[in-house]
C-alpha cells in the first residue's frame, strides 16, 4: 500500500492494487487529435493488455479515427462534432466493460497513472477522479477558476470536490450509465457526473495525478465554457441539492428586506412596499427550496430502486456460454 490517494471526506485512502477479474473499457473522446491518439492508445494497451479501448471520433476532420484503429483501439464516429460529453455518453453505451475510464485524447492524462486509478475501486469506491496538482494547469487564470468551482461544488455536495473538471477518471459502468441522461453535450461531463454520484451517495475517492502539457489546440475557451461550467453547477445544485441552493438565497432576501425595513423605520417611520416584496420574495424562495427538495429526493429513490435491481439481477450469460 503506497500510494496516499483522497476519499470523499479528503481522508488518505492507500490502494495499490486494481481490481481483479472485472472488465475494463477505456473510453478516449477526441476530435482532430492524430497527433497524439496513436501514442495514447499504444500506452493505454501497454497498461491494460486485455482492456477494450473504445476511440470515439467526436467528427474529426483529420485523420484521428485511422490513426486510432491503426493502434488497435474500436473506433466509434460521429458524423459531425456533437461535444465532448457527446461522445462520452456515446462511448459509455457502447463500452462492454463492467468498469469505465475515461481519458482525453490529447496527451495530458499519462496511461501510467490507471492502475493508480483502478486501485481505490478494489476497496469499495464506485468512482476515481484524477485529481490534478495545481501547476498542471496551463495558466494562473484557469488556477483560480477551478479552485473557484471547487469550493462552490464542494459547498453544493457537502463533501470535498478535489478537482471538479478533471476528465480523468473510473467509474463503475451501471452506476455511470444511470446518470447519461443528465450529462451534457459540451465539456463537463466531469462536473455533473461527480455532482451525481456524490448526491446518489455513491463513494467518490481522488488519486493526486500531474497532467502533461496537451497537444495541440485547445477546444475549451475559459471564458465562455467558464460561465457554461457555472451555470451547470448552479443548475446541478438546485436539482441535487436545493436546499444548499436556495436557503442562501432565501435568507439574503430575508436580511435585505429587514434591513431596508430598520432603514425606512428609522427615517419614515413606516414600512415600505419594497420590504414586503422582500420578505416575501424570501418565503417563496423558501417554499420552493421545500419542494424542490422532495422532488430531488423522489427523483433518487427511483434511482436508488433501479440500482437495487441491478444488484439482485445476476448478469444473463451469452448464448453459448456454459
Amino acid at each position: 500500500m503506497n500510494s496516499p490517494d483522497q476519499n470523499p471526506s479528503g481522508e488518505a485512502v492507500t490502494a495499490d492494487t486494481p481490481p481483479a477479474g472485472e472488465t475494463i473499457s477505456v473510453v478516449i473522446p477526441a476530435r482532430n487529435e492524430a497527433g497524439s491518439i496513436g501514442e495514447v492508445v499504444t500506452g493505454v494497451r501497454q497498461q491494460l493488455p486485455d482492456a477494450e479501448i473504445l476511440v470515439v471520433d467526436d467528427g474529426s476532420t483529420d485523420h484521428t479515427a485511422t490513426v486510432a484503429r491503426q493502434a488497435g483501439a474500436r473506433v466509434l464516429r460521429h458524423v459531425y462534432g456533437m461535444g465532448n460529453g457527446a461522445a462520452i455518453k456515446s462511448g459509455a453505451r457502447e463500452a462492454r466493460g463492467g468498469i469505465l475510464v475515461f481519458m482525453d485524447g490529447d496527451g495530458q492524462h499519462r496511461p501510467e497513472d490507471i492502475p493508480r486509478l483502478l486501485a481505490p475501486l478494489a476497496e469499495g469506491y464506485e468512482m476515481v477522479v484524477g485529481a490534478r496538482e495545481p501547476r498542471s494547469h496551463a495558466s494562473w487564470g484557469r488556477r483560480l477558476a477551478n479552485a473557484f468551482y471547487n469550493r462552490l461544488a464542494s459547498y453544493m455536495t457537502g463533501h470535498p470536490v478535489l478537482d471538479l473538471t478533471s476528465g480523468f477518471r473510473a467509474a463503475r459502468a451501471r452506476h455511470f450509465r444511470q446518470f447519461l441522461y443528465l450529462l451534457p453535450n459540451g465539456f463537463s461531463y466531469p462536473t455533473t457526473s461527480t455532482m451525481a454520484f456524490f448526491r446518489a451517495g455513491l463513494p467518490v475517492g481522488y488519486v493526486p495525478i500531474q497532467a502533461r502539457k496537451r497537444r495541440g489546440s485547445s477546444h475549451i475557451r475559459l471564458l465562455r465554457d467558464g460561465m457554461r461550467f457555472l451555470l451547470i453547477i448552479t443548475k446541478i445544485g438546485a436539482l441535487f441539492s436545493p436546499m444548499r441552493f436556495f436557503l442562501p438565497v432565501s435568507l439574503a432576501l430575508f436580511l435585505l428586506g429587514t434591513g431596508y425595513y430598520a432603514y425606512t423605520f428609522a427615517t419614515w417611520h413606516r414600512l415600505t412596499n419594497m420590504t414586503v416584496i422582500l420578505w416575501l420574495s424570501a418565503l417563496f424562495t423558501f417554499l420552493i427550496s421545500m419542494v424542490s427538495e422532495q422532488v430531488s429526493s423522489l427523483h433518487y429513490h427511483g434511482i436508488e430502486q433501479r440500482q437495487r435491481r441491478l444488484v439482485r439481477t445476476p448478469p444473463q450469460p451469452e448464448e453459448g456460454e456454459g
